[in-house]
């Protein structure tokens, strides 16, 4: 570690003569290319250090693209940063995410953290044993406006219910898939883990904790989740990768005593991924653990996982 993490803002340069944060990529997959590394490089408050790849080309491309170290070993990238951001598949992050944090590395995670909730929680525990902060980026949670919206959301009362869908055209019925279709990861589980984590980062902090959740499936991967919150409200949440292009969209809309609010569009995803970095620096400069953390990563898989297991015929005690 070569910064003093005390020593800057939040966003902030860092004082003349102090080295600034180093951060390090995992991952060298489409996200990778597209928002992490161009968001990274740009961070006025860190220097991007080096990206590890499981595809060693692959890696030496990207890091050539932005000027930076290629490492051949993760454990090298973790010794030389102080945050490791991860673009790789769930199941691949969560194990070198516990190895980040046992080498005290903060943590800026994708989502979801992992498809079993023995991974993700690892992931949690992992972080908070070796003291080190952990944001997840959760897009609708670091994008403007809807960051904005949801908190002062979540600032009202007397909710009733609410509804939300997130179809993404990733494995199209007709015409050619999109740009993130060479995933085998979301091949194999679907909307429900791709996209579901990004609905349930909106509903709960607005409505409340899940109690109860149900869940029924469509066509293609498309699954239907109803689910009570500590609240007492009701909501559901439409989740697919495979809709039909004409069909596809994000919505998310409240319901409760003080009206009708429907969630905004949104855009700039690099510079969104930018401030959930900064989210990570302030968490590890004040010590106070971020609510998008590795924690609520885990709560986040847990009510996936009782879903899937649902979807499979399964009961979870």
């Amino acid at each position: 570690m070569s910064y003093d993490l005390n020593s800057a803002g939040e966003g902030s340069e860092s004082a003349p003569g102090r080295p600034r944060p180093r951060v390090g990529l995992l991952g060298t997959g489409p996200w990778a290319r597209r928002t992490h590394a161009p968001a990274l490089a740009a961070h006025t408050g860190s220097d991007f250090a080096g990206v590890w790849g499981r595809r060693p080309e692959a890696a030496a491309e990207l890091a050539a693209v932005h000027g930076v170290k290629v490492y051949e070993d993760p454990d090298a990238l973790f010794d030389d940063c102080d945050v490791v951001a991860f673009a790789l598949p769930p199941d691949v992050q969560a194990p070198l995410a516990v190895r980040a944090a046992a080498a005290g590395c903060h943590l800026l995670l994708d989502k979801p953290v992992a498809t079993t909730v023995e991974d993700a929680r690892a992931v949690a525990d992992a972080a908070a044993a070796h003291g080190v902060a952990s944001v997840v980026f959760l897009t609708l949670r670091f994008a403007e406006p809807t960051a904005g919206w949801v908190l002062e959301q979540a600032g009202r009362s007397g909710w009733f219910t609410a509804s939300a869908h997130w179809l993404g055209a990733v494995f199209p019925p007709a015409g050619e898939p999109s740009a993130y279709a060479d995933s085998p990861w979301r091949k194999a589980k679907g909307g429900l883990w791709d996209v579901g984590p990004h609905a349930l980062s909106v509903l709960i902090p607005v409505l409340g904790e899940v109690t109860a959740v149900t869940a029924g499936r469509g066509p293609s991967d498309l699954v239907q989740l109803a689910l009570r919150h500590a609240s007492g409200a009701a909501s559901t949440a439409v989740l697919s990768l495979g809709a039909p292009r004409a069909a596809a969209g994000v919505g998310l809309e409240l319901r409760g005593a003080e009206g009708v609010f429907r969630l905004p569009d949104w855009s700039d995803v690099p510079g969104a991924y930018g401030r959930a970095l900064d989210a990570v620096l302030t968490a590890a400069r004040t010590g106070v653990p971020d609510p998008r953390g590795a924690e609520f990563g885990a709560r986040l898989t847990e009510v996936l996982a009782e879903a899937e297991a649902q979807l499979a015929g399964a009961v979870l005690t």
